[in-house]
């Protein structure tokens, strides 16, 4: 008699900040897997908009009330992806499409990743027709020039943005580069 092996999926990023369209892909996923860890990627090398425990706490909250949370996982990590997913013994790397141009990127990083593990899939899943237009930093953008981002992001998202960009306002600190999309946080 055989017993089935939890299928766990590592769902990593930046998530600065978590948007809709990462819960959606979230809810997709967990249709697919056991349980889901979304790994919030570490990276020295960038200054993200939120700071580790601000991502952690808007994660957190955003799920608080989700009907499956007890199949997901929030963690940090830092170093290589495919190490990372060695340790926890996730069966597959899960991961957002939004356009042809996000292909060739995840293709490559998803390449090196099976070069240098060939335990862990890569599994992509389009994102919804409803946020395929939207990113972490287009919503950064759109909220630092006063625009409104409701519908978008979880309420508490909104609000945090909102309250962040009007602390630089009130204190006449220069507003971070928001640079280019992030889709190398969230790769080996």
């Amino acid at each position: 008699m055989s017993t089935k092996r939890e299928k766990i999926a590592v769902y990593p990023g930046s998530f600065d900040p978590i948007t809709n369209g990462h819960l959606d892909l979230l809810d997709r996923g967990l249709k697919i897997f056991d349980r889901i860890i979304i790994a919030l990627a570490e990276n020295p090398a960038k200054v993200p908009f939120f700071t580790t425990e601000e991502r952690l706490d808007l994660i957190s909250t955003s799920l608080a009330t989700h009907p499956e949370l007890s199949r997901i996982q929030i963690e940090t990590f830092n170093g290589l992806l495919v190490d990372y997913v060695e340790r926890t013994g996730a069966v597959a790397i899960l991961r957002g499409l939004r356009a042809v141009s996000d292909f060739e990127y995840e293709f490559q990083m998803a390449l090196m990743n099976r070069k240098l593990s060939r335990r862990p899939e890569t599994l992509y899943l389009m994102t919804g027709a409803n946020w395929i237009y939207i990113s972490s930093r287009i919503i950064k953008e759109v909220v630092s020039k006063g625009g409104c981002v409701n519908g978008l992001v979880p309420d508490v998202v909104e609000a945090k943005l909102k309250d962040k960009f009007q602390s630089f306002r009130q204190r006449q600190v220069a507003m971070p580069q928001l640079g280019p999309d992030d889709r190398e946080d969230s790769a080996a």
